[in-house]
């Protein structure tokens, strides 16, 4: 026998030898996930707001105060360490300067000060943006059909400074407006908060995948146009890390790839290049799609998730939010 024989053709190499039982299975896998790498999203409502039903998401409702503090020390108890928070806010309570996001004593304030007080080891996650606030459903100022981004990141500036005196760990601008990474850090910094978390949504792109989310937070029927002026473009892949590198340089410590499942190329791609932790958002048409597939007898729901969150990992996401972490952290600890 000559060495050639051992260069890994059959049948002296055999791939399947390590596939074989559970157990081996699991000592060579390359990559995992556990409870500790899930971020619960939480859609938050007013008490007399309606829960549900959120269009094409079933089992995913909007949580009160009350229920978000329950919701919280659920997760804590399965070991997932945060949850992403994102107000409903009703047409009525809109205008078109999103004020509400600047009140100290809004939705998302209220919820981070209630949950921080009875679960004050729980991370939590406060999105940027004016989105959930403004009467005509954009992420940033409108005037004569233009998103302003210099007068828009003032005003982020500002929600960031909100939600860091109501108590969350990380603020994520979710807006993609221009330099608002080094803006908001500096108004961070001279408030006080020098220790907050900025979770940049660097690579966000304008994609139909949010629908379901518009239905959640109170924007279905309410966007004008769309948002493509400043999300980016699906087409895209380059141009994601030339934003992933101006968020870095402005002073952002995680980033976002948005959606997840679709932009797996991007997770893999910035993780490759940048030395941060990476987060992939698993949204709501992603969820939407799990859920709908499942219904339909497509396949089984729980293992369906499971494998996506396993895809997340694989491409060198360090956590992903998704509305289903609580669930999924049981099902992994039952697994093991």
């Amino acid at each position: 026998m000559t060495d050639r024989d051992f260069s890994g053709r059959f049948p002296t190499t055999r791939l399947r030898r390590t596939r074989q039982a559970q157990w081996i299975r699991q000592l060579v896998a390359e990559s995992h996930i556990n409870p500790q790498d899930l971020v619960q999203a939480v859609i938050l409502r007013e008490d007399d707001a309606p829960s549900g039903p959120i269009t094409a998401m079933d089992g995913i409702l909007r949580s009160s105060v009350d229920e978000a503090v329950e919701m919280a020390k659920r997760a804590a108890a399965v070991g997932v360490p945060a949850l992403a928070l994102f107000p409903y806010t009703s047409v009525e309570d809109r205008d078109a300067t999103g004020s509400g996001a600047l009140s100290s004593d809004n939705l998302m304030a209220r919820a981070a000060r209630a949950i921080k007080k009875a679960v004050p080891e729980i991370g939590l996650i406060g999105d940027v943006a004016l989105d959930p606030y403004t009467d005509h459903g954009h992420d940033g100022l409108l005037r004569d059909g233009v998103i302003l981004n210099d007068e828009t990141v003032a005003l982020l500036c500002q929600q960031a400074v909100v939600l860091a005196e109501a108590g969350f760990d990380v603020v994520a601008p979710s807006d993609m407006m221009d330099g608002r990474i080094g803006a908001i850090r500096m108004a961070l910094d001279k408030a006080g908060y020098q220790d907050r978390l900025i979770l940049s949504y660097a690579v966000k792109y304008a994609s139909r995948f949010y629908g379901p989310y518009r239905d959640a937070i109170g924007s279905r029927g309410v966007l004008q146009g769309d948002k493509r002026t400043y999300q980016m473009d699906p087409r895209n892949s380059a141009e994601g890390l030339r934003e992933a590198a101006m968020d870095v340089q402005e002073g952002a410590d995680m980033l976002m790839v948005k959606p997840g499942l679709p932009y797996l190329d991007l997770v893999r791609r910035v993780k490759d290049a940048f030395a941060v932790p990476v987060a992939a958002f698993q949204v709501s048409g992603e969820y939407a799609m799990l859920r709908c597939a499942a219904e339909a007898g497509a396949f089984d729901f729980e293992a369906a998730a499971l494998e996506a969150l396993h895809c997340f990992r694989r491409a060198g996401a360090d956590m992903i939010i998704s509305y289903y972490a609580i669930d999924a952290a049981g099902w992994i600890a039952r697994d093991l």
